[in-house]
């Protein structure tokens, strides 16, 4: 079989180019779209040069971070240097290095689209729905394909380079780390911006959430770039890596057919970028048609299309397992139905929705209350969901032999995942039509332009929800394979020293309920951090807008001549999240080291078990919940139980407010904190099979 892993190898590159080609396309179709509006044109060059300045200076301490830990690499990993494998350890650095290169790339093209988009789909917004959504989803699909096709060629190009399984956990790992910081960095930006515009706009003021009398809505757009589309693409491409790196060392460990198995992995995910393509190339809407059911039936067609081609190439390829297919088919349904039940919390059409609305008629603590509520209740299907296609999978390919049923929770992630471009393209066209909304506004083009950049802004929220919690259902099942690859580094490290082979973890055993009760508290001082550092940043700005409207004449009562200073606004949003990520993201790495260094490796299997429960959940109730607020808002804005300007409409802000660093900021950043945990273990699983405390 190995010769189709080598036909696979040259397949996973031409896919790779034909998602290139088909983004340039985009790409250019976007550009040619007509803009004119000069107000429209001058805001949107604000945005980008907003968005550019904050990820230059993002990228430079990431730079830093990215180096030391690439020498750290070099020096110890796989082994120390110094017992004489200076090629594995040069191997491990640059796949490292690699991995952070391609996410980074990915991330700063999204932003590039989504800055072209947005004045460009809020102009078309003038001729009807049609055409605004078209500008808006074309632009998210271009980050949609650069991430999947960059991911796919990265795995594909280390593991032919240097044959060896464990070397891609660095590529992964870098992937993962950028992705932590890019994550957590862009959603401080954003939602300290959006939190303090909404403050002093909407609540203190009473004016349109997009005035630009505010001199935090240019900041708040900026910050829907750098947190939803760069950071989400980073998320996401670190999601469909690890998943498919989880499956590869995986199947690099079972016994004789391995060249089968990884195959198999190549094979699907090809086709998942080839559904896709072919989802995104056939999305549609009517003249007077629903957005967000337009975005949901791109994604039924892209699952429909990627059932049928793995279906046939499992038939037709030699030694591909029908339980394999069962088993990434398991984990694909089930990542659509969490998305189906994600959507019935979060759309503005559905009843919860209304029912929190109708509490913020009594109240800001009855709009915190109810959206906690059903927050907490909508995380029970997603969780129920990732049990029953983890439980599936793993009995599925429990007669296959050893080792097969953890195989098979990997294929369940790497199904779940091979749809992860039409997902990232329902997510980058999010914040491309909620920039197009505020530039309608700021542009004056008029209610009826406004009222059509709001529809299409409330689909993107709706779909933002489902497609997160589609990630973070994805990235539990591929935690979970990455606790079997932990696994597997781990035992190959034992019986190099010839100490028994770990089978599990047991939670009777002290030293792993230990690390359990540690890693199940990470996720919350982690999130907790992260929601500080909007707290703290906000605050400031909030502070700032209120000096603009005290000093500059004429600002508050719209005097054309009274300018704004929106680069004041930026700048705090810019140093304040820098000065944030580090440290939370250090916190979690730091952690996962004491605790393999005071109680080994079964710790640290504890460790990982606690921080994927643990993780999952609060991941899962701050993104529904966050989404749930900022649509029961929308749903008081569109004239319901008072529309504008009631009490319960600034009750609904002030949920929205506090929904806001839940759903963008904690939340989607968590996945990727337990991403990072597990492959630092499994990095250093040499390690702690060896040294210990106890």
């Amino acid at each position: 079989m190995e010769q189709y892993l080598s036909l696979f190898y040259g397949l996973s590159f031409l896919t790779a180019a034909l998602a290139f080609a088909y983004a340039a396309y985009l790409y250019l179709w976007v550009k040619r779209q007509p803009l004119s509006n000069q107000k429209i044109i001058e805001v949107a060059a604000l945005i980008k040069d907003g968005a550019n300045t904050f990820m230059g200076r993002e990228y430079k301490i990431l730079a830093i971070f990215a180096s030391v830990i690439a020498v750290l690499i070099l020096l110890f990993l796989p082994s120390p240097i110094w017992n004489g494998d200076f090629v594995s350890n040069l191997s491990m650095a640059l796949s490292y290095l690699a991995g952070t290169i391609l996410s980074a790339i990915a991330g700063k093209i999204g932003i590039l689209v989504a800055s072209l988009s947005n004045g460009r789909s809020a102009e078309a917004a003038q001729k009807g729905i049609k055409p605004a959504f078209l500008i808006g989803f074309r632009g998210g699909a271009v980050m949609g394909l650069l991430v999947v096709g960059c991911s796919l060629f990265g795995v594909a190009a280390v593991l032919m380079i240097v044959g060896d399984a464990s070397i891609l956990l660095g590529f992964s790992f870098g992937a993962s780390s950028l992705a932590l910081f890019a994550k957590a960095g862009g959603g401080i930006f954003t939602k300290t911006a959006d939190v303090s515009a909404d403050l002093t706009g909407k609540v203190e003021l009473g004016i349109p959430e997009d005035d630009p009398r505010n001199p935090a809505v240019i900041a708040d757009n900026v910050g829907d770039n750098v947190g939803d589309v760069a950071g989400m693409g980073a998320d996401l491409f670190d999601s469909n890596v690890a998943a498919m790196v989880s499956a590869i060392v995986i199947a690099q460990s079972l016994a004789g057919t391995g060249f089968d198995n990884i195959s198999m992995i190549f094979c699907y995910s090809v086709l998942g970028l080839l559904s896709s393509i072919i989802g995104i190339a056939t999305a549609r809407i009517g003249k007077n048609g629903n957005p967000t059911r337009a975005l949901n039936s791109s994604t039924y067609v892209t699952t429909a299309v990627y059932m049928i081609l793995t279906a046939a190439a499992t038939w037709l390829i030699p030694g591909f397992s029908w339980r394999i297919w069962a088993a990434a088919t398991v984990g694909l349904l089930v990542g659509v139905i969490i998305g189906i039940t994600t959507d019935y919390f979060t759309d503005d059409s559905k009843p919860i929705v209304k029912k929190v609305a109708h509490a913020s008629q009594t109240g800001p603590a009855f709009t915190i209350l109810s959206g906690v509520s059903y927050g907490f209740i909508s995380a029970l299907p997603a969780m129920v969901g990732i049990a029953i296609s983890a439980l599936a999978a793993y009995k599925i390919c429990e007669p296959m032999g050893e080792g097969y049923a953890i195989f098979g929770i990997s294929m369940a992630a790497v199904g779940m995942l091979s749809i992860v471009g039409m997902i990232i393209s329902n997510d980058a066209y999010g914040p491309i039509v909620d920039n197009a909304r505020g530039l309608a506004e700021m542009g004056e083009l008029g209610e009826d332009t406004i009222r059509i950049a709001d529809e299409l802004d409330s689909a993107g929220n709706t779909v933002k929800a489902v497609t997160k919690g589609f990630s973070i259902s994805a990235a539990g099942l591929t935690v979970i394979s990455l606790l079997g690859a932990f696994m597997s580094e781990v035992n190959d490290a034992l019986a190099a020293s010839g100490k028994e082979l770990l089978t599990g973890f047991d939670i009777m055993d002290p030293t792993v309920f230990f690390g359990v009760l540690i890693g199940a508290v990470v996720p919350a001082v982690f999130s907790a951090m992260l929601i500080l550092g909007v707290d703290k940043n906000a605050q400031r700005m909030v502070a700032e807008i209120h000096r603009q409207f005290r000093e500059i004449k004429g600002l508050r009562e719209g005097d054309p001549d009274a300018k704004p200073e929106y680069d004041k606004c930026i700048d705090i949003a810019t140093t304040g999240s820098l000065r944030e990520l580090i440290p939370a993201g250090l916190m979690t790495i730091l952690t996962t080291i004491v605790v393999g260094l005071i109680g080994g490796a079964k710790a640290v299997g504890g460790f990982l078990l606690g921080n994927i429960v643990s993780g999952l959940l609060l991941a899962l109730f701050m993104s529904n919940a966050g989404g749930l607020w900022d649509n029961s808002k929308k749903y008081v804005e569109a004239g319901n139980e008072g529309g504008k300007g009631s009490e319960a409409h600034k009750a609904a802000v002030i949920g929205d407010t506090v929904g806001d660093p839940f759903k963008d900021t904690a939340g989607p950043s968590i996945n990727t904190q337990i991403t990072v945990v597990s492959l630092v273990a499994s990095l250093l699983s040499g390690l702690f099979a060896v040294i210990s405390l106890f």
